[in-house]
């Protein structure tokens, strides 16, 4: 789009976004009267005073030239333009004129003056804010004239500019009080939501305009309906625990007193199979119903699963960051099961695993690698789903599982407001998941 470079400069922020719709419009609508309006209306008053003046100035340029510089001083005086004590600078005769840039008034002066008396040779604003210094030249004979700056422009124009500044900036601070006291509510409602996405039941109370109340109860209604389901669900699932469990043991248990055949062995598998499946599912649902968030040392939590998968055989080895890591809040237990899960799918389809710890500016990320098959790009997004299984990329005579060991991690990276990318490892070869963990 051709507008697509101006979000670049745009805040992402609401409270930027409003406070720049806030400031906008306060800067465009100073700036319109101050040019529209005070500019011309000052102009407007410049040019007429510095025409009466101008007036005076042809009188006393008339009596230089026919009567002298005495006569033409008299006049002066009588006109309330006395004699200036500056000295005659050397250049008079020529038409010259000193003038601050920022002396927009000043320009009109010089201007209407210029045009209606041509006898002024010198004309200097820039001496003094309060007066005007100007030479005349007629007949041969120099006139200094010292004539108080209030009779040829607007006086003190800068007090309604200043007076405007500040009001402007007063009721823009008085907005932006109001604004934030309106955005605080939006804000908690926010992070409240950002809490709960990561497993947190962080206390909140509906407060603000009625749109942000109307939102917060809202997402109290969502939030009760959805512990009442991860509730029931729980509930329903230690009772198919129970109930299969059950069965599962007397049929081990009465496979165990036949006489050892192919048949029964065929059978205890059948059944081990089954348990290995129940379990596995139990643990899948169970992946958003854990323990609630604790401070944890991280690097004690990756010790921990890189020795509880060394028993299992293979070799899997750990790189920690050389810095300090500080605490991070996170549950320790669906993170521990999220790690494990990836460690024996790596040593179960490779020979060797790594697990990388990095620690990122809001985030940990952990990474584990392996030496087998891999996944390739196109069944990646289909390897996280439950109970996906991929013959071609993961050996399933490895003793396969029940292809929820990445659909458990995938989820439990989500609750914590995480995500988990799968790639190949570049050094190892094989597949490389990084499980990437908000703090």
């Amino acid at each position: 789009m051709r507008w697509d470079w101006l979000k670049q400069f745009m805040p992402r922020g609401l409270y930027g976004r409003a406070a720049l719709i806030l400031v906008v419009p306060i800067v465009s609508l100073q700036l319109v009267v101050s040019v529209a309006f005070l500019q011309r209306h000052f102009e407007d008053v410049t040019w007429q005073l510095s025409s009466a003046l101008g007036f005076d100035l042809r009188l006393v340029s008339d009596h230089l030239r026919a009567d002298g510089a005495e006569a033409a001083l008299e006049v002066a005086e009588r006109l309330d333009l006395p004699r200036s004590d500056a000295p005659v600078p050397s250049w008079v005769g020529e038409q010259t004129v000193e003038r601050r840039w920022y002396d927009l008034s000043g320009r009109v002066v010089v201007s209407t003056l210029n045009s209606m008396v041509p006898e002024i040779t010198w004309i200097d604003l820039a001496r003094s804010d309060r007066q005007v210094v100007l030479a005349l030249s007629a007949g041969g004979e120099t006139l200094m004239l010292d004539i108080d700056r209030r009779r040829v422009s607007a006086s003190n124009p800068h007090q309604l500019f200043v007076i405007m500044i500040l009001t402007g900036g007063l009721m823009t601070a008085v907005a932006f009080v109001f604004l934030r006291n309106q955005l605080r509510p939006i804000r908690r409602l926010a992070r409240v939501a950002e809490a709960f996405g990561k497993g947190q039941m962080a206390p909140y109370k509906p407060s603000g305009a009625l749109e942000v109340r109307a939102a917060g109860r809202a997402f109290l209604d969502m939030r009760a309906r959805i512990e009442r389901q991860i509730e029931q669900r729980t509930m329903m699932l230690s009772g198919v625990s129970h109930d299969l469990r059950t069965p599962l043991t007397r049929l081990k248990l009465g496979l165990s007193m036949l006489e050892a055949g192919p048949d029964s062995d065929d059978l205890m598998r059948d059944v081990e199979e089954m348990e290995a499946l129940l379990t596995a599912f139990l643990d899948f649902a169970r992946a958003d119903a854990l323990e609630d968030p604790e401070t944890v040392e991280i690097r004690a939590l990756a010790r921990q699963v890189v020795e509880d998968a060394g028993r299992m055989g293979g070799e899997v080895a750990l790189v920690l960051p050389s810095g300090a890591i500080p605490p991070v809040a996170l549950r320790p237990g669906a993170v521990r099961r999220a790690l494990s899960n990836l460690l024996v799918n790596a040593l179960r389809y490779g020979s060797r695993a790594r697990l990388t710890l990095t620690v990122l500016d809001r985030a940990i990320r952990f990474t584990v690698e392996d030496d087998g098959p891999g996944i390739a790009p196109e069944d990646r997004d289909r390897a996280v789903r439950p109970f996906a299984r991929l013959d071609a990329a993961r050996n399933q005579n490895r003793g396969g599982g029940v292809g929820l060991g990445l659909a458990i991690a995938n989820d439990i990276a989500r609750s914590h407001g995480g995500t988990m990318r799968l790639s190949q490892s570049e050094d190892m070869g094989g597949l490389r998941v990084d499980l990437v963990l908000a703090r």
